[in-house]
């Protein structure tokens, strides 16, 4: 008990309380944490669904879950039991589930040290209820796992929500309660695994090849990104967590295969924002002898194949907009883009140009800008919020793409596309840049930038370029994140919505307010009592001189029983000690 008063410091009530349980039940020989398997032969989904159907599948239904609700009628109780396709009533009579004189099971057990949150395994048959609910009647019941923290409880009534845990940062930081008690959550990441894997089902069967690449890199290639550094001890260098699987997909196109393809995790050290997690999931595709146009009939292709398997038609609710992802999309090339929407023509502009109609503009620049930024600048600025159905924006300046294959026709451009939607870029693809000294030469310019001070520009990759110098077919690459895509197509605002475990920042631990242990104990109480006058209340000495002795006694003694504090028993004349002025 000396331990449990040492936890106690850190405890609710109500956990103190569980624990306590916990003890009682080893007393009773019963293993909270049991080893062995527990036997399930169907789920709540499959209950629900088919039931009755073949009435003689559910006579023996053994099934496992959370106890989300208790409502206990003296001998008989019913329970509402949660296991990961939904929730199930559970009917549980007291001379079913203990057959013998023996009652304790059902009068102990059940009724006093089980707990909302408890894991639980249960044998019966299923039926239907006086009142018209699918229901299961328990015949044996077993503990599996014993909950020692409070679920909140959120409660519906008239298909309104009352107490519902709602807070964003309670719910990222612990998505584990989130998906206990937000069944509407689990719906999102169920969609998001659909999601890859109808992309996946979709590139294999054009027979393109699953691939994986490093993820510690020497040179972090594929992307202008600021990269997350750490150190290799063995061979003692730098390793970098890649912002980009381009480099090596590309290389794996050199070395033979006609289509390569990587859901992947990357990494980038930059802001965060709603829309942007320093640790995201890509996919990029690479596929030999083929151009951006093809690419762009692919994408489309693809998106509207993904929105109809989720959602049995082409158009997406997104906030309060429609978003319909049928075929074609709309093409507009970048310099169009910015005439219209920004109603300036950057064609042949120097870079000073270019920083004049920013500052015409009001766009913010830095001295470490090149001609890509810029533009990139004016883009983001006046055209990307227009953008709201999907749009491929192509025809890149050459300056914004140094790993794109020059334009065919304008040496001035690239054969790149963005796709936009809702006013946010969802992918980026090229007619890939096969040509070794222009890619040496772009790799170059890069550098230039680097040292004006560009912490986003592209490292000089060596290997690559070797690479390139054995010969690269033809080939089309396209870029698509995960993330993104997933909150679109499942109307989430905010990517932490849509990723089980964001980053976040360090969790504050909560300081006890007002005055501090010391000062109590300087005002004569036992340290071993500060704790329990916290929770009482008290958080600070001067509430305490102000209390009322005998009041405070009985207090602390219902609280020392309740709790089985293992602490000597107060006296009055000792509270009195405490609140003498």
């Amino acid at each position: 008990m000396q331990k449990f008063s040492r936890m106690y410091q850190e405890l609710s009530e109500q956990e103190a309380i569980r624990r306590e349980s916990l003890n009682e039940l080893g007393k009773l020989g019963i293993n909270p944490y049991p080893a062995e398997a527990f036997n399930v032969n169907i789920t709540t989904a499959e209950i629900l669904k088919n039931f009755p159907g073949d009435n003689g599948l559910y006579q023996d239904v053994s099934i496992a879950g959370r106890i989300m609700t208790r409502r206990i009628m003296g001998a008989a109780s019913f329970v509402d039991l949660q296991d990961a396709s939904g929730r199930i009533q559970l009917y549980i009579k007291r001379d079913e589930i203990c057959e013998g004189e023996d009652k304790t099971l059902y009068n102990t057990v059940f009724k006093r040290l089980l707990d909302i949150g408890d894991i639980i395994g249960v044998t019966g048959f299923v039926f239907v209820t006086q009142m018209g609910e699918i229901s299961i009647h328990v015949k044996s019941l077993k503990l599996l796992s014993k909950s020692l923290r409070v679920l909140p409880v959120v409660k519906e009534k008239d298909d309104q929500v009352f107490d519902a845990f709602s807070d964003p940062e309670a719910r990222y930081r612990q998505r584990y309660v989130d998906l206990i008690v937000n069944p509407e959550v689990r719906d999102i990441f169920v969609k998001r695994s659909l999601i890859i894997n109808t992309m996946r089902s979709f590139f294999n069967g054009k027979g393109y090849l699953e691939v994986e690449t490093p993820i510690l890199q020497p040179i972090p290639g594929g992307a202008a990104a600021r990269p997350f550094i750490t150190h290799h001890n063995a061979l003692d260098m730098p390793l970098y967590l890649r912002i980009a699987n381009e480099l090596y997909l590309k290389k794996l196109i050199v070395g033979g295969f006609d289509g390569v393809y990587e859901f992947a995790k990357d990494f980038r050290n930059e802001g965060m924002d709603r829309t942007h997690n320093p640790e995201f999931t890509v996919l990029e595709i690479y596929v030999a002898y083929k151009d951006y146009f093809w690419m762009m009939d692919f994408t489309e292709e693809m998106l509207e194949r993904v929105a109809l398997g989720l959602h049995g038609k082409t158009s997406v609710q997104v906030g309060e907009r429609e978003i319909d992802f049928r075929r074609p999309f709309r093409r507009l090339t970048m310099t169009d883009a910015i005439k219209e929407y920004a109603g300036v023509d950057i064609t042949g502009k120097t870079e000073d140009e270019l920083k004049q109609i920013c500052r015409d503009l009001e766009i913010e620049t830095t001295p470490a800008m090149g001609k890509g930024k810029l533009i990139d600048a004016i883009f983001g600025e006046k055209c990307e919020e227009h953008l709201v159905q999907p749009t491929f924006i192509m025809d890149y300046p050459i300056e914004m793409s140094p790993l794109c294959k020059r334009h065919r026709t304008n040496p001035e451009l690239t054969e790149r596309f963005e796709l936009f939607v809702n006013g946010k870029e969802l992918c980026n693809a090229y007619s890939e840049l096969n040509d070794p000294i222009d890619q040496l030469d772009r790799f170059q310019e890069q550098l230039k930038l680097s040292q004006k001070g560009d912490d986003e520009a592209m490292f000089i990759d060596m290997d690559f370029v070797r690479a390139l110098e054995y010969g690269m077919p033809t080939c089309s690459g396209m870029g698509i994140g995960i993330d993104r895509l997933t909150m679109f197509m499942t109307n989430q605002p905010s990517i932490q919505d849509v990723l089980f475990f964001p980053q976040m920042r360090p969790e504050k631990k909560a300081v006890p307010a007002g005055d501090t242990d010391e000062a109590f104990i300087e005002a004569g109480v036992p340290a071993a009592w500060v704790p329990a006058l916290r929770k009482y209340g008290f958080k600070n000495v001067a509430d305490l001189k102000a209390a009322n002795p005998n009041k405070l006694l009985n207090d602390l003694g219902g609280l020392r029983k309740k709790l089985k504090l293992d602490i000597p028993a107060l006296k009055l004349e000792e509270i009195q000690a405490w609140v003498e002025v």
